[in-house]
């Protein structure tokens, strides 16, 4: 599937428990949405749970956010591509040298005739204003700082970057390549902020130049989790046929 179709939601299971996360997976299909899995899920539940939903056909978003040395990360990243999954990220800070050895990484535990995982990075948090961000020595705005992050990926040749919606036009004017902008925060019209600063509708953080919506809690703590998931897809642009 390339950047030019329409990529499915991607649901953020921020769960402790592994049964409710498979509670809610096993009321989803592959067809309509991706699975993203955080820190929460994966240490509860360990690598066994990534690979059961991989074997299922599901694309998985491991979403660690690695963050070390060049060899390290190499690693993890060697790990994750023998796990099988869709897409994982690291954070842009590691640096050039970093995000480079995460590709090498990836390239090197992908597994013959299976392509590698889409690797992207983390820009700035979501919960980041700029007020947060200097607190931390990143001076300026956070658009600044989602921009230096985004061609210092770009150039390290990384297939996109984790970004807020609303810099996500930002960052496709900073880059020379198709690439990917996975933008966490999304909520539904109408739907708590809970603890996001910068956040978007769908079909806004869609016309601002997102590629990939994350929504978590308004489909996981949702009553009836299908029909909003259902909901988000239309306001997308897919129809029930897709």
């Amino acid at each position: 599937m390339s950047l030019d179709e329409r990529q499915p939601p991607i649901v953020a299971l921020d769960f402790s428990e592994p049964a409710d996360a498979r509670s809610l997976v096993e009321r989803l299909s592959p067809e309509d949405c991706r699975l993203k899995i955080g820190k929460e899920l994966f240490v509860s539940a360990g690598p066994s749970l990534v690979g059961e939903w991989v074997d299922a056909g599901w694309d998985v978003f491991l979403d660690l956010k690695f963050h070390d040395i060049p060899n390290t990360v190499a690693g993890a990243c060697r790990a994750a591509a023998r796990l099988g999954v869709w897409m994982l990220n690291v954070h842009a800070l590691g640096g050039r040298a970093m995000m480079q050895s995460a590709m090498e990484g990836l390239e090197a535990g992908s597994p013959v005739g299976r392509d590698r995982p889409l690797l992207t990075a983390v820009t700035v948090l979501t919960s980041h204003d700029a007020d947060s961000l200097a607190e931390v020595g990143v001076m300026g705005t956070p658009e600044e700082a989602v921009s230096r992050l985004a061609r210092l990926a770009d150039e390290a040749g990384l297939d996109g970057v984790v970004c807020s919606a609303q810099e996500a036009m930002l960052v496709e004017g900073q880059v020379k390549r198709p690439f990917r902008r996975v933008t966490p925060g999304i909520r539904p019209r109408g739907a708590a902020m809970d603890d996001q600063s910068r956040i978007l509708t769908p079909a806004e953080a869609l016309a601002a130049g997102a590629t990939d919506l994350v929504v978590g809690r308004p489909v996981t703590r949702a009553k009836d989790p299908v029909a909003v998931l259902q909901a988000i897809r239309h306001e997308m642009g897919f129809t029930t046929s897709d």
